[in-house]
């Protein structure tokens, strides 16, 4: 296998946790279809250096910026990279399977969505990303990154953070003092930590101060620079505990990784004991580094238990940089069957499931079936979790954690939209070709991927990127059927009234098949049992339009009270094969409202075709996310993109054969994917 940073150190001075960089201080390749670094106008997600700068020039595309000079007001990206999504409440229905827990292990993923510099903070124009879409296991996730030739506190992009709050995920930036072998230098840990005249930290206020300009929530403090002694031991836990007041003030978090000891020497100690309880103590948790045993994890459990903390407040690491499901791992260490959990669990570097495929095997399809086999195993049904295939290797976190949903409230809508796509589809026909990938355009994804319930053969199911009803993805069903087949959607905690309507879009592409909702107003009985499902017929609803092949069909829940707690549908074949697919799902109660239109569209910078777009959010608007055209001399409209916040890059553009200015229209999207009046803008050439 191709080494990593972690295991060839783990080979000399031992195991550590740090991002891929650079051994020379030189920039990375931007990511295929991004516009090249330097570029004027293009912004990229912020990353600094503590306070004093490197020696000499930075590579081509990097930006050296110190966090102490930092200021919000002077941030000329802040509004490409402030999230706008709130943190969802979550909620955990009863385990789809007899073998996950509730309350017990939780899982910290650290993943780098891309390097450090030219990370862009608005998606960029290719589908081969890692679009995570298995929110529902996930606790806390950690926008890994930094380097000592770029910068080492790294601010998570809007898309990320957009689309896991949606689910109900904290994030985390991280703050990266890197082993002197790749650059690190001690003064960078001075100076994170240094004080001012009146004893105070001034960066642990600009960190919290970032955070809270830019909507994430917190921060992973990671000091693996060796030579410290025990005054900067002392002035290390000084500053982390000065961090978690100010951002515990602001409802942020602070994660601590096993490396610095109190003593100030970096000490990876695979445990928590003596030498790290301190500043265990001085965050919300901790990261134990991957030289635990189980006897260390045992006593690290009890440790915390008697400090009046959880246990699962620490997370046990669990690299699978390089070899992901084929990691092998003392699973009863961390997650034992038959007693309660004994840590939680900390993912290293998940983003394997798509890094490990070939160039040619990259496509979206490729990647989320990797990725669902990662996260609930190779039976691809967190309802039989003892299917995995994987024997003894590995233990995807369905079977051992139940999932969540953050599907709550009124109204709810999906198009099965996993972030990145091929091309663009709005109700059903294609407006761009281009491919694609934003997070932050993510819809709430089911959450039981895929939970399949059948006499009968099990049907492949999956995110299938060929059509889509909306943005770049729908549920593809494919399969014999010859048993009626339950394929259950989303968990909810929805309030059901008099007036209250399910909208199901979907086309059958082969054979034929009878459509049905499947609702349940109570809670399945007891773990892996299923849900008391009622059956609402869909193709014998009387509202059904058809638009581009698809077929849309309001279903009333008429005579259905109190909360509607599940959420899928049963298809009996007539004729078959059947290849059968889902391309959105609405609740309402009453009628779709539209939003109000975005003011004040202007462009705000402009560098040969090159353009930045501003708005402002329209009062008190239920919007989603905008959309922004093009509208060309003949009066059709090209699609740009789309983004939640009130800021958008566009680049490349070129005028039109005889065109003296480029006219753009913005438009508000709703809940409901209802669409505003547009804003307009010209831009002469």
């Amino acid at each position: 296998m191709t080494p990593t940073r972690r295991t060839v150190l783990l080979a000399g001075a031992g195991a550590a946790l740090w991002p891929v960089l650079p051994a020379t201080a030189t920039a990375t390749a931007a990511p295929q279809g991004a516009a090249k670094a330097g570029t004027a106008l293009q912004p990229y997600a912020a990353y600094w250096f503590p306070d004093s700068l490197p020696s000499g020039t930075p590579g081509a595309g990097i930006t050296w910026r110190s966090l102490k000079a930092w200021r919000a007001a002077d941030d000329p990206d802040l509004a490409f990279n402030a999230a706008s999504v709130p943190l969802a409440d979550r909620f955990t229905p009863t385990p789809v399977n007899t073998t996950a827990r509730a309350g017990q292990a939780r899982v910290q993923s650290l993943v780098s969505f891309g390097p450090t510099a030219s990370n862009p903070s608005q998606g960029s124009a290719t589908a081969d990303y890692y679009a995570l879409t298995h929110w529902a296991y996930v606790d806390e996730l950690v926008f890994w990154g930094g380097s000592s030739g770029e910068g080492l506190i790294l601010a998570p992009n809007a898309p990320v953070v957009d689309a896991a709050h949606r689910h109900g995920v904290p994030v985390l930036g991280n703050v990266f003092l890197p082993p002197a072998a790749y650059g690190g230098q001690l003064r960078w840990t001075r100076d994170l930590v240094q004080k001012d005249a009146a004893g105070r930290h001034p960066l642990a206020a600009q960190l919290v101060a970032v955070a809270e300009a830019y909507g994430f929530d917190g921060w992973f403090v990671n000091a693996e620079t060796g030579g410290g002694d025990t005054a900067l031991g002392t002035d290390m836990l000084g500053f982390m505990r000065e961090l978690k007041t100010l951002a515990a003030a602001k409802g942020q978090r602070v994660t601590w990784y096993d490396s610095m000891t109190v003593d100030g020497a970096v000490s990876w100690q695979g445990a928590l004991n003596d030498r790290n309880r301190a500043f265990f103590e001085a965050a919300d948790d901790m990261f134990v580094d991957f030289r635990w045993t189980a006897a260390r994890l045992a006593s690290s459990g009890e440790n915390a238990e008697a400090l009046g903390r959880s246990r699962y407040d620490l997370w046990a690491g669990v690299d699978v940089e390089a070899n992901g499901w084929n990691t092998s791992e003392d699973w009863d260490a961390i997650v034992p069957a038959d007693r309660a959990h004994v840590t939680s669990i900390g993912l290293y570097r998940p983003e394997w499931t798509r890094n490990h495929l070939p160039a040619d095997r990259r496509t979206p399809g490729d990647f989320h079936a990797a990725d669902d086999r990662f996260w609930t195993g190779a039976s691809l049904d967190p309802s039989r979790p003892d299917g995995t295939g994987d024997g003894d290797v590995w233990r995807a976190p369905a079977v051992s954690v139940a999932d969540r949903s953050t599907v709550t409230s009124l109204p709810f809508a999906s198009t099965f939209n996993t972030g990145h796509g091929l091309r663009w589809y709005q109700e059903g026909a294609v407006i761009s070709d281009a491919a694609w990938n934003h997070l932050g355009l993510q819809d709430r994804l089911p959450s039981r991927r895929w939970v399949v319930r059948t006499d009968g053969a099990r049907p492949a199911v999956s995110f299938d990127f060929a059509d889509a009803w909306r943005g770049g993805s729908s549920v593809l069903v494919d399969g014999e059927l010859d048993e009626p087949t339950t394929l259950d959607l989303y968990a909810t905690r929805l309030p059901l009234g008099a007036d209250t309507v399910v909208e199901l879009t979907h086309r059958t592409d082969a054979g034929a098949v009878h459509v049905e909702l499947a609702v349940a107003t109570a809670e399945a009985g007891e773990p892996g049992s299923a849900p008391p499902y009622q059956w609402l017929p869909v193709t014998a609803a009387r509202a059904v339009k058809s638009v581009n092949g698809w077929q849309t069909a309001t279903v009333p829940l008429t005579g259905l009270t109190g909360t509607l707690h599940t959420l899928g549908v049963r298809l009996t074949a007539t004729e078959g094969p059947v290849r059968w697919r889902i391309g959105g799902l609405a609740v309402r109660t009453g009628a779709a409202p539209v939003p109000a239109a975005p003011t004040a569209l202007r462009i705000t910078g402009a560098t040969d075709g090159d353009l930045r777009f501003a708005w402002n959010h329209a009062h008190g608007a239920d919007v989603r996310h905008h959309v922004l055209h093009r509208v060309l001399p003949d009066g059709t409209r090209r699609f740009l993109g789309g983004t939640c916040q009130h800021a958008w890059f566009a680049g490349g553009l070129r005028p039109e054969p005889g065109e003296r200015a480029a006219r753009f229209e913005l438009r508000a999207v709703g809940e409901l994917y209802t669409t505003s009046a547009p804003a307009t803008v010209t831009h002469p050439w």
